[in-house]
């Protein structure tokens, strides 16, 4: 869902596995390494993004939407805003625990140099 000249409008979504898809070319394109950790439904499972930093840490954002509608990306793994690095560990677990109440949870795992998450702008 959207606004459109203050109407809301529910917008077609995309695949879940499309977007999945044109994440991990973003990633490639820019020289960086992205793999798919596990698969979910391939038409509306939920996407979540570690980003390997080193030295055993890590970032976690998942796709949400706000109350418009429109696409986020949140940490479920830390409060702050600017999605600060966590232990792997906490990472992992909370990725173990997701996917036993959702196994319908895409993860994409990313490993970049500069700790991008290479996550789509809206």
């Amino acid at each position: 869902m959207g606004k459109i000249g203050g109407q809301r409008v529910i917008f077609p979504r995309l695949k879940s596995s499309i977007r999945v898809s044109a994440h991990l070319r973003r990633v490639q394109a820019a020289g960086s390494f992205a793999t798919i950790a596990r698969k979910g439904d391939p038409d509306a499972g939920a996407i979540a993004v570690k980003v390997f930093v080193g030295a055993a840490r890590a970032k976690l954002y998942i796709q949400s939407r706000d109350l418009d509608g429109n696409v986020i990306w949140r940490s479920p793994v830390n409060d702050s805003d600017d999605c600060d690095v966590v232990e792997e560990a906490h990472v992992d677990a909370w990725i173990k625990k997701e996917t036993s109440i959702d196994p319908d949870l895409w993860v994409i795992e990313i490993e970049d140099a500069e700790g991008r998450a290479f996550l789509e702008e809206n």
